[in-house]
């Protein structure tokens, strides 16, 4: 089982080693969120947050890449939580950041909306339960809507911490929200439930219908 673990470490050691992970730009102006997220806590989730990860993450690929020269496969283990943490929180946050839109809210339409009224009964029914299951995170997480792309059926999710979705429960990541204090607690205080109902009026409904359709081809 370790040395599995090892050689799967050991082969994505390899292939992330040649590129740099880079902090994608955001595709709008910190404000432009305003009011849902003001722009102090997008430029903290951004700039700082996001890059962290990158950071951190670039430099968990350098030391897998000198473990792998090495052979020393406890090394590659011990590396496994960096890389699925940083790692996650860079997937996550790219697919969030490109959900949202100053332009968005709304309902989604097509497809995606049959999708949804055929899984979950009406889009008010979905709202409410992933809102649920998003509130409900203990401690930090991310809420998800994703896609079963052997079943074709779409599902809610919650993923701990910065785990990534697909790695983690095999959905196709469609629609995230994050949920660490970070997101939201310079504005919302403790009000989690406050947020989530919020950001609904910003999701980039485009975005996600777009992440649909490729996930079904």
């Amino acid at each position: 089982m370790l040395l599995s673990s090892a050689r799967r470490l050991a082969t994505l050691g390899g292939s992330i080693s040649r590129c740099k992970y880079t902090l994608p730009d955001l595709p709008y102006e910190y404000s432009a969120l305003e009011p849902v997220v003001d722009k102090q806590i997008m430029e903290i989730h951004h700039s700082k947050h996001h890059a962290t990860y990158v950071n951190n993450l670039n430099a968990t690929a350098e030391k897998i890449q000198g473990a792998v020269a090495a052979g020393d496969s406890s090394a590659l283990i011990g590396l496994h939580g960096a890389l699925k943490f940083n790692g996650g929180g860079h997937i996550n946050h790219s697919i969030f950041w490109e959900n949202l839109s100053p332009n968005g809210g709304g309902l989604p339409s097509g497809d995606l909306l049959a999708a949804i009224n055929a899984e979950f009964g009406s889009f008010d029914d979905f709202v409410a339960k992933m809102s649920a299951a998003t509130v409900g995170i203990q401690g930090s997480g991310w809420g998800w809507l994703g896609l079963d792309a052997s079943k074709k059926r779409l599902a809610i999710a919650t993923c701990a911490n910065q785990d990534p979705l697909h790695a983690t429960t095999g959905l196709v990541p469609l629609l995230g929200i994050d949920v660490w204090e970070h997101a939201y607690y310079l504005q919302y205080k403790n009000v989690r439930p406050e947020y989530v109902k919020a950001i609904w009026d910003v999701v980039n409904w485009k975005d996600v219908a777009a992440r649909y359709a490729s996930a079904l081809s």
